[in-house]
């Protein structure tokens, strides 16, 4: 009898990721989870019966650190086998000014773990999947990388590299069996949007996005923006002229910056 499929999922302390593997896990899929904080991780397996099924393991790791992420997914490779899915979710997002000094460490650490981190996170699995076959290779940007938005370029510009780089990626491995998504989240109640100051329409729960998230996973398709009504903003916001969109941009609230 085989095992499970397994899914590696990255930021799955909290959010987004945590939904994930909250719905992987109903479904009975065996589980990698991967965060900086194990505990939180391994009290939250706990509180679902998962942490002694033995299917699942809770890797410690910060994706913006090479060395940390290496480690943990050859950790994985050696006691889980080679994952089905892989999910890059790992994510902040602080606000930036541009002005300020200081925030252009900011910047370099948003692209640190919204990029790097995310490239980081599938590197290690290209070349077993290939030799397989077959592999899912997903990454979480937002429909903030279609158009930058006053107060997050750290953010926006970490997410339009996401988009593009998937985009890239997806061609290089095309005709090998391994496929790339590429999911645009709108807005997701998470720890990371709780302190907006700004309004965000269509909000959704982390678990709601998840379903979804998943049925496109299990689609096969390689662009999905979630939910549907976010899907024809982010059609729209690149055909607005600039004047008309830095008019729509003038008045809105800023994110908090680091220490506000």
């Amino acid at each position: 009898m085989s095992a499970p499929p397994l899914v590696f999922i990255t930021g799955a302390s909290s959010g987004i990721g945590q939904a994930l593997a909250g719905h992987y896990l109903r479904a009975g899929w065996r589980l990698a989870l991967v965060a900086r904080r194990g505990p939180v991780m391994r009290s939250w397996l706990e509180s679902r019966g998962g942490a002694s099924a033995g299917d699942h393991a809770v890797y410690v790791a910060d994706v913006s650190h090479g060395d940390s992420l290496s480690a943990a997914v050859h950790e994985c490779l050696r006691r889980q086998g080679l994952p089905d899915v892989v999910i890059a979710n790992a994510g902040i997002s602080i606000g930036m000014d541009t002005g300020a000094a200081q925030d252009l460490d900011v910047l370099a650490r948003t692209l640190a773990t919204n990029v790097t981190g995310l490239a980081a996170t599938f590197q290690p699995f290209l070349g077993p999947m290939r030799e397989r076959g077959r592999g899912r290779l997903v990454a979480v940007a937002s429909v903030a990388g279609v158009r930058g938005v006053p107060g997050q370029a750290a953010y926006c510009a970490s997410k339009a590299a996401v988009i593009s780089y998937c985009e890239s990626l997806r061609s290089e491995l095309g005709g090998s069996g391994v496929s790339v998504l590429t999911l645009c989240p709108g807005f997701v109640a998470t720890p990371l949007t709780a302190r907006n100051r700004y309004p965000m329409p269509f909000l959704l729960t982390a678990d709601a996005f998840a379903r979804r998230a998943a049925r496109a996973i299990a689609s096969r398709a390689s662009y999905r923006v979630i939910p549907w009504p976010m899907a024809i903003v982010a059609r729209v916001l690149p055909l607005l002229p600039n004047g008309w969109f830095d008019r729509l941009m003038a008045r809105q609230p800023r994110k908090r910056r680091e220490g506000e």
